[in-house]
């Protein structure tokens, strides 16, 4: 081919968002584990781009099937497990499959009290954040990532922000007692050593998801850049097998409302939560010396 022509770049394909709900009921307390699921196959596909050849196509319509087989045959287990069961299942089967993507959002259940004891079969929907996982396989090497979104958190004390720069633009007043509150992204990637060595991924995910939030609920944060980090220093010093760590936090602002028009003083106590704009705050932090996994992160856009 001469320079100039036109040639397939990158790409994959696959089945977005299989809805997938997992009761385990080997017993009369039952558990529920409930997914949205994304498998994306990476290898040789340039004859269907090119020609319509579609020998080599694993059908999107099979994948969707294979995430419910797989769930009925292995369990879920946690959803990183998943989808490493998942995505080595694709790249043993078809030989062509050199790797791919494999997503997945984890949404909570909490059991209904009854009397004020956990019922056993009757769950509610849990308000609070979503699970994430993701897995990608680009040849022999496997890298999972955990993590969670829409963590919505605030604190109404223990935060201050002043000493930034002032000039003409500038109208925001210094403060040393403010609301500080955010909606937590995090993703974290776990090393390969970790995952070879058949690491817990549940009781990681729980155990770096408090370390998250006590960082914010415990630190006087002087701005919200400082709580990010801290915050992932807590994660890479507690967790060796957490490689690096990602966050993004919108700074959901909390106005003080002026009440003095109505012959009213307002000492801190009423606010109007403002959704936009909103300063946007996103970091990583990582180990000294230790190079970033680019190709893990490959496919997560919006991150520094």
């Amino acid at each position: 081919m001469a320079t100039g022509d036109v040639i397939l770049g990158a790409n994959q394909y696959g089945k977005a968002e299989c809805r997938l709900v997992r009761i385990t009921r080997d017993g009369p307390r039952h558990e529920i584990e409930d997914l949205n699921v994304t498998s994306q196959l990476r290898g040789d596909f340039t004859a269907c781009h090119t020609e319509g050849d579609n020998s080599r196509v694993v059908a999107t319509d099979t994948q969707k099937n294979t995430v419910y087989s797989l769930a009925r045959e292995h369990g879920v287990h946690s959803p990183e497990q998943f989808l490493l069961t998942l995505g080595r299942h694709f790249v043993a089967e078809y030989p062509w499959v050199e790797g791919g993507r494999w997503h997945a959002q984890s949404f909570a259940w909490d059991r209904i009290g009854v009397g004020g004891v956990p019922h056993d079969h009757a769950f509610v929907r849990s308000g609070q954040e979503t699970r994430t996982a993701l897995v990608q396989l680009v040849g022999d090497r496997a890298h999972v990532l955990a993590g969670f979104e829409d963590c919505v958190v605030l604190k109404s004390t223990g935060s201050e922000f002043h000493g930034f720069p002032r000039d003409r633009w500038t109208t925001l007043a210094e403060t040393d007692d403010r609301i500080l509150a955010t909606s937590i992204t995090a993703w974290w990637c776990y090393t390969a050593d970790a995952v070879a060595g058949g690491l817990d991924f549940g009781t990681a995910y729980a155990e770096v998801r408090a370390l998250l939030l006590g960082t914010f609920a415990e630190l006087h944060s002087l701005a919200l850049q400082q709580t990010v980090f801290e915050a992932g220093r807590a994660v890479l010093e507690a967790h060796p097998e957490v490689g690096e760590i990602k966050l993004s936090c919108p700074n959901k602002h909390h106005f003080l409302v002026d009440l003095a028009p109505f012959g009213q003083d307002n000492p801190g106590e009423v606010f109007l939560a403002a959704d936009r704009p909103y300063g946007l705050i996103e970091a990583t932090v990582q180990r000294e010396g230790v190079p970033v996994v680019e190709e893990a992160w490959a496919t997560l856009p919006g991150f520094c």
